[in-house]
């Protein structure tokens, strides 16, 4: 067939941008809540002209195509509205993770380029020297929230006053090309400076609308914000939640006492969060932990969480949904796509089944598991190990100034995760461990995950991690570091030992335990690089 008389024009093309949710939710729903935060509701009419807005505001400060427009703050109706607001004036969106020091932050705002910052005032202690560290310092604008009364300025302008100088009428633009940069978010950088990652329009896009399938959003949804906003977009949900025409929760904070209620007086039907998160709400305090009263459906990924706690989510009435992702893949790549057959397995058989990391979600390529020296395929047997790899238009455009490091990533014509895994007979993936925390014991390989697994179900652990220790016979024996539940009483090493016996194979089990709390990312993911550390030196975490 010849169709080369046959070009794309506007009418048949337009470029894929998340931007357009919004444009269609308040055309649709204009009347309807979008955003609720405290006493404040905006509706989806009202948030269009809020980004619109901002967006001139920002045009009119001098940020234009190209510019790197950052933002740190909490999960607050500001941090929503740059998601829509930036893109529209064709800037970059740079959300920075509100945990970082003063010198992490400077980094980034100078790696970045940023030309603005919308920080929140809650934050000054460290912004304000973050910005004393830089030599040309971006133009900086307030947001100031009644929730937290007092909070000292950092900028010369606050946000509500800088969007009233914006034009109510201004134009949104969609990208001119969908490749264009949308979004700039920066890793964790445990082991060395945060890497830039490079994100599109096409790819926001597409996985949002993976998502809002996924998850099952409608225009009833209301959706909790638990996950921070500026890690990979939220997860898209930024734009999914949107797209569907469903509600945003914003919280200031995650903290049970407020999660709870908050579901119980909004209604809530969808939330995101970390393991660490299902484990604050499980472990909350009799006073504040109760039974959802409809059921909630949570989304939770960023490290397997251990069937234990998927079980006692279930049991509190929450809805687990696992998936698997990366900075670099928009956040989540793989779901843990559930098979009805499955509704009649015993609890702990199904929590077993969900904490695997799943197959593809709906808009993600392709997912193979490779032996990364010669990119073949690995068996379909669930137990041999290679490396977790994807292929699809929602993985990163690369690294921002560091070619060697997307080069590496990119090798084979693959993305390499970095995670290792088995592939199951049923096409279902299960990651084994991080390619660094792999316990290799007397030629054997051991999955720190696998022993965490049997550490959580410790009526007495609360939070367990597994390294290597060295070990002059074996090479490498388990390692396990416990932090221990409030009010478990005494339990020794040779208890947890003991324990991991009897659930285990004896190789497996750890030979050393040390019990404490554990180090953590300001993402909140255990700093296993930092008990490594500890376990090689022998000192004190």
């Amino acid at each position: 067939m010849d169709d080369h008389d046959l070009p794309r024009n506007p009418a048949n093309y337009v470029p894929l941008s998340p931007l357009s949710f919004l444009l269609r939710a308040a055309r649709v729903w204009g009347r309807r809540t979008a955003i609720i935060h405290g006493a404040r509701r905006i509706t989806y009419a009202e948030m269009l002209t809020r980004c619109r807005r901002l967006a001139a505001a920002l045009a009119e400060s001098g940020i234009g195509a190209g510019d790197t427009v950052a933002v740190i703050a909490p999960n607050v109706p500001a941090l929503l509205e740059a998601h829509y607001a930036v893109p529209g004036l064709r800037a970059v969106l740079c959300p920075i993770n509100t945990r970082l020091d003063a010198a992490t932050i400077a980094f980034i705002l100078r790696h970045s380029e940023a030309k603005a910052l919308i920080a929140d005032r809650e934050l000054a202690a460290s912004v304000t020297p973050a910005l004393a560290m830089l030599e040309a310092p971006p133009t900086v604008i307030d947001i100031a929230d009644d929730q937290v009364p007092g909070a000292p300025a950092i900028g010369a302008i606050e946000y509500e006053d800088f969007l009233a100088a914006g034009d109510r009428a201004f134009t949104l633009q969609l990208p001119a090309d969908e490749w264009a940069a949308i979004g700039l978010g920066y890793t964790s950088g445990t082991t060395a400076d945060p890497k830039g990652v490079v994100t599109h329009h096409r790819g926001a896009y597409l996985n949002a609308t993976a998502m809002a399938l996924e998850f099952g959003l409608t225009p009833e949804s209301v959706y909790l914000w638990t996950l921070p906003m500026f890690h990979c977009n939220g997860w898209t949900f930024t734009w999914s939640v949107t797209l569907a025409g469903g509600t945003h929760v914003c919280l200031r904070r995650v903290d049970p006492a407020l999660i709870f209620p908050a579901i119980a007086e909004h209604g809530v039907t969808h939330l995101c969060g970390a393991p660490v998160v299902l484990n604050m709400l499980i472990h909350a305090p009799e006073t504040v932990r109760r039974r959802v009263a409809r059921p909630v459906h949570i989304m939770t990924g960023g490290a397997a969480p251990p069937s234990i706690v998927i079980e006692r989510m279930e049991a509190l009435g929450f809805e687990v949904h696992h998936l698997y992702g990366l900075t670099e893949t928009y956040g989540p790549a793989t779901v843990n796509a559930w098979q009805p057959e499955r509704d009649t397995l015993p609890l702990a058989e199904k929590a077993l089944f969900m904490a695997r990391q799943g197959v593809p979600h709906p808009l993600l390529a392709d997912m193979a598991v490779l032996d990364p020296a010669t990119m073949a395929s690995v068996p379909a047997d669930g137990q041999t190990i290679g490396e977790l790899m994807l292929r699809s238009n929602t993985v990163m455009k690369g690294y921002l100034k560091n070619p060697a490091a997307t080069a590496s990533a990119f090798a084979g014509g693959w993305f390499h995760t970095g995670d290792l895994a088995v592939l199951h007979p049923d096409g279902y993936a299960e990651i084994k461990d991080r390619a660094k925390d792999i316990i290799i014991s007397g030629g054997e390989n051991i999955s720190s995950l696998e022993v965490e697994e049997a550490l959580f179900r410790h009526p007495a652990v609360l939070e367990a991690a597994v390294v290597a220790h060295p070990d002059a016979t074996w090479g490498e024996v388990p390692h396990a570091f416990v932090t221990l539940r409030e009010g478990a009483g005494a339990v020794s090493e040779a208890d947890i030992i003991a324990f991991c016996r009897a659930h285990l194979a004896h190789f497996k089990c750890p030979k050393h335990v040390t019990f404490g709390p554990l180090p953590k990312t300001s993402t909140g993911k255990i700093q296993k690089f930092t008990l490594r550390a500890h376990a090689e030196k022998g000192t004190p975490v």
